[in-house]
């Protein structure tokens, strides 16, 4: 706590005099903290306020020994919260009668009420996601320009860079799409099963895993999957290449980024993503078969051979094609916000965290939009 040097402490005192200009003089002394005034609080309270309401007068605070918050705060009320014209203070004592103006600014300003301040929000967000959009745009088209020379000289295609990406999304990860697959579908089984017992409808179950895993729950698990685990390594990994300067040392050399480096993630996630997603759903229609054998007695042999008479072929058609789409969304997405990051790691953090969170916002309004368009497509045999 800010002190001034001295012998001996005093107590806390008010004196009125005037000073050589004929102007009243207000001088505190003594120690102003919370260990020498609870006693005489409430009297100097009223002290102050008294000398408070004279005809504007100096106040004099060099000669205060001690000062903490609970005194500053004592003096401050009694300014009705407002620092005199007029004030000597010693320097140690600024910082408490800073803070405290700095604090009744910020109430009055919460008491402002700004009506247009939620339109003024959703008008910077719309902007910020037109711009995302617009960027994402430039940077699917200016990748397509910068590989039409592939078609003339395809030995000069990335395909090191795209076999290595599709093996570190997708032959690496099989295991937890698998793992969480079987788990989704045990779940779906088994809450689907609890219902179709009281209706006696047991053999409908295929039906409800068939549909809802093949079709819906396969695709989408597994893109939010990737989102996660691959969308967030290739926004990390464009991120640290914009904190090295790899990026612009690309550009010095004339070598385009967009076919070294965005081509190969975007046509491998288009490839292994489909084929995740039938790994998926397979592991997952085992996972809903033996909790339908436990739960309904169906056996496994009974299960998928009439999965086939009540699932139309043109679902597991519409799974692969979400997934292409779904692959080369998220690896847009990816590559859009690594592009983005700042040369800090404050930046690279945030990034990859907006990459995950619009990656899996894109797949879900991706898949609204495969649900419209294809509603009438492989829900029932004609």
């Amino acid at each position: 706590m800010p002190q001034i040097p001295s012998t001996s402490i005093r107590d806390p005192d008010i004196r009125l005099s005037h000073a050589s200009d004929g102007s009243q003089l207000i001088e505190l002394t003594g120690a102003w903290d919370i260990r020498a005034l609870p006693s005489r609080a409430a009297s100097l309270s009223r002290e102050l306020a008294r000398m408070a309401r004279r005809a504007p007068a100096r106040w004099d605070l060099t000669q205060v020994q001690r000062l903490d918050h609970v005194g500053a705060l004592l003096i401050w009320r009694a300014w009705s919260k407002r620092r005199p014209e007029l004030l000597a203070l010693n320097s140690a004592h600024q910082m408490f009668f800073a803070n405290l103006e700095g604090g009744e600014a910020l109430v009055r300003l919460g008491w402002r009420i700004d009506l247009l301040a939620p339109v003024r929000s959703l008008g910077a967000a719309m902007m910020s996601t037109l711009g995302h959009f617009v960027s994402g745009l430039q940077l699917f088209g200016q990748m397509l320009i910068d590989s039409a020379v592939l078609l003339r000289h395809p030995e000069r295609g990335p395909w090191r860079e795209i076999s290595a990406s599709i093996y570190r999304t997708g032959t690496q990860a099989l295991g937890i799409t698998a793992a969480v697959g079987f788990l989704i579908g045990i779940v779906l089984s088994y809450l689907s099963s609890e219902q179709l017992k009281l209706f006696g409808a047991n053999v409908f179950i295929v039906n409800i895993l068939g549909i809802g895993i093949i079709r819906e729950m396969g695709p989408v698990i597994c893109a939010v999957l990737v989102a996660g685990r691959s969308g967030s390594a290739i926004t990390a990994q464009l991120g640290v290449m914009r904190v090295t300067e790899e990026l612009d040392a690309l550009a010095v050399m004339g070598i385009p980024y967009t076919v070294r480096l965005i081509l190969p993630k975007v046509l491998a996630l288009g490839i292994a993503l489909p084929l995740l997603i039938l790994w998926t759903s397979a592991v997952a229609l085992v996972g809903g078969a033996i909790s339908a054998n436990l739960q309904l007695d169906i056996s496994m042999r009974s299960f998928f051979a009439s999965l086939p008479a009540v699932v139309p072929t043109v679902n597991v058609w519409l799974g692969i094609g979400k997934g292409v789409v779904f692959g080369v969304l998220i690896a847009l997405v990816a590559c859009h916000f690594g592009l983005r990051i700042k040369p800090n790691t404050e930046s690279l953090g945030a990034g990859t965290t907006s990459s995950v969170v619009t990656s899996i916002t894109v797949v879900i309004l991706a898949d609204a939009v495969f649900a419209v368009l294809f509603n009438d497509v492989g829900i029932a045999l004609q």
